[in-house]
């Protein structure tokens, strides 16, 4: 038997579904998360349940790489602006990201993202790149129906 369950794309009242029929305690849910795509409801639910949010798609498929306000505050820490958003994801509470790379040099600026740190002022400014649109991965017939997130 599973001592711990994850989940993948459950929005909120999946994952109260799950949570009614699981035995073993639900530990995370792995959607997508980045600065173009508030889960704020989700990772709400998810955090007052004791749960990881496990980002994947991390980098909005490369789309968020080229938004200014990550590229100015890139210039300020002297990074990439891959670092300033997974910078950004390491410093919320419960949030994990799962970045993918096939280029070394890429894979090791990923895990170069400890040497500095975003400001408060400067986390709100990418978390208020959410746009409703912001979703890259939707396939239609297999997506769940979205948490709002405002």
């Amino acid at each position: 038997m599973a001592r711990h369950i994850g989940v993948s794309n459950f929005p909120v009242a999946l994952v109260r579904e799950a949570e009614g029929l699981s035995r073993a305690p639900l530990v995370t849910d792995q959607v997508e998360y980045h600065p173009h795509l508030s889960q704020a409801p989700l990772l709400e639910a998810l955090r007052e349940r004791g749960m990881a949010l496990t980002a994947y798609c991390p980098l909005g498929q490369g789309g968020v790489l080229n938004d200014g306000t990550i590229a100015a505050i890139a210039r300020d820490h002297d990074c990439t602006p891959a670092q300033v958003i997974l910078r950004w994801h390491y410093q919320q509470p419960g949030v994990v990201a799962i970045p993918r790379s096939r280029r070394p040099e890429h894979v090791r600026a990923n895990f170069d993202i400890l040497g500095f740190s975003l400001s408060d002022e400067e986390m709100r400014r990418i978390s208020g790149l959410a746009r409703a649109d912001g979703r890259v991965v939707n396939p239609a017939g297999l997506a769940p129906e979205w948490d709002n997130a405002g």
